[in-house]
């Protein structure tokens, strides 16, 4: 596969992070653009990306082309998108516009993702459609679930101001094709984003990685947007680690429905937790910012995917339903 064009479609903190390093480790051997809007763009345009990272001598630091109109970049290799899951249908025009023949597009998703059973051979779903994700098929019709690259990113980061990310950690990021395999185009991706300084690791079983990270992203999300709290007064509270435990029993419980293999339990999940500091979620971060919460793919497909595989998941559906609305009210105001 031979990359050389490369657009971040959704450049907040991990698409930023992703064109960053991109931009810096591989210099002139990409050429690298961005979608952005808003005054991030802007900022983009006047002054270029700066990612800080905790340890490091010097931010990172690049200059990008960037714009809000797809349709004036050339047609790419690779796509990275950086949206959430509620933001991609919109942009599905978008997207198609930029594939050239062969293209790839990685999709950085917390939670299920509109393609998630392409190509499955375990959940007995394959070729399932979720119009929850992509409501009028316009993703599975103009992109195409096998042009996806899956990828689960652990990176704590956030724009601090318009043009500037903070990361949280080194990071990690899972890629995986849908269908399991180690084909030849993941392997290049990876090895092109390995030597642009992102920590990579291609895996054979990309559902069990979402699954994995979903235990957390489900509870943790809309727990810490229901009271505004950030990671560390959430665990310091027995209260809610009670409630955080059993969205993550109940997400378990429908991943293993659906053929999710998972290396620890609720137990480990929640050791690994109590060591966060004062870190607010994407989600705690949206709703703080007015914008819409990415609530359906985390806990609503928690809900969704339970009825169809006939798994009960209560104390989602409550959490779920006070988030809806918290979203609704939010909206409003």
């Amino acid at each position: 596969m031979t990359i050389r064009n490369i657009c971040v479609y959704g450049a907040g903190a991990l698409g930023g992070t992703f064109a960053t390093k991109i931009a810096s480790g591989l210099g002139a051997e990409a050429n690298v653009s961005i979608v952005a809007r808003g005054a991030h763009l802007a900022a983009i345009r006047d002054k270029g990306l700066t990612v800080e990272q905790g340890g490091d001598a010097a931010p990172l630091h690049a200059r990008i082309a960037a714009t809000s109109d797809p349709s004036e970049l050339p047609k790419q290799d690779l796509i990275v998108t950086g949206l959430k899951g509620h933001q991609l249908s919109d942009a599905a025009e978008g997207l198609a516009g930029l594939l050239k023949d062969g293209a790839r597009v990685i999709m950085i998703l917390n939670g299920i993702p509109w393609w998630y059973f392409h190509r499955d051979s375990e959940s007995g779903h394959a070729e399932r459609q979720l119009p929850e994700l992509d409501p009028e098929g316009k993703l599975w019709r103009l992109v195409g679930p096998e042009r996806v690259i899956g990828c689960v990113a652990y990176q704590g980061a956030e724009v601090t101001e318009p043009g500037t990310i903070r990361l949280n950690g080194e990071g990690r990021f899972f890629l995986g094709e849908p269908s399991g395999e180690l084909s030849p185009d993941l392997v290049s991706i990876c090895e092109l984003l390995g030597r642009a300084g992102l920590n990579i690791i291609p895996t054979q079983r990309i559902r069990d990685e979402i699954w994995t990270k979903l235990m957390g992203n489900a509870a943790y999300n809309p727990i810490s947007a229901l009271t505004r709290g950030r990671m560390n007064s959430i665990m310091e509270n027995p209260v809610l680690v009670a409630q955080v435990g059993k969205v993550m029993a109940e997400t378990k419980a429908v991943g293993e429905a659906l053929g999710a293999v998972f290396s620890g339990g609720v137990e480990q999940q929640l050791g690994r937790s109590g060591g966060f500091g004062p870190v607010r979620t994407s989600m705690l971060q949206d709703l703080l910012a007015g914008k819409a919460l990415e609530i359906v793919p985390l806990t609503g497909m928690v809900v969704a995917l339970g009825k169809l595989a006939g798994v009960p998941t209560p104390t989602c559906e409550t959490v779920l339903a006070l988030t809806l609305q918290l979203d609704r009210e939010n909206l409003r105001n």
